[in-house]
């Protein structure tokens, strides 16, 4: 979103990647199943650093899944 707000407009590449972005989260959200905080926080954190944010929230599932098989 800060890119979108330097650059006074939105390429669409970016709009593309952006919206990508937030349907793989909500399918990494339903396999999960948090609570609706939860769902809004990764969404919004998602909207607000693009991939970075999706990318923390792989990390997220990954430690969650290695915890819940130890």
């Amino acid at each position: 979103m800060l890119v979108f707000l330097l650059l006074g407009y939105a390429p669409w590449v970016l709009v593309l990647t952006l919206a990508v972005a937030l349907y793989l989260t909500v399918i990494e959200l339903r396999e999960l199943r948090p609570h609706y905080v939860w769902w809004f926080w990764w969404l919004l954190l998602v909207l607000m650093t693009h991939f970075v944010g999706y990318l923390l929230l792989r990390g997220y599932v990954v430690v969650r899944r290695r915890q819940a098989r130890g």
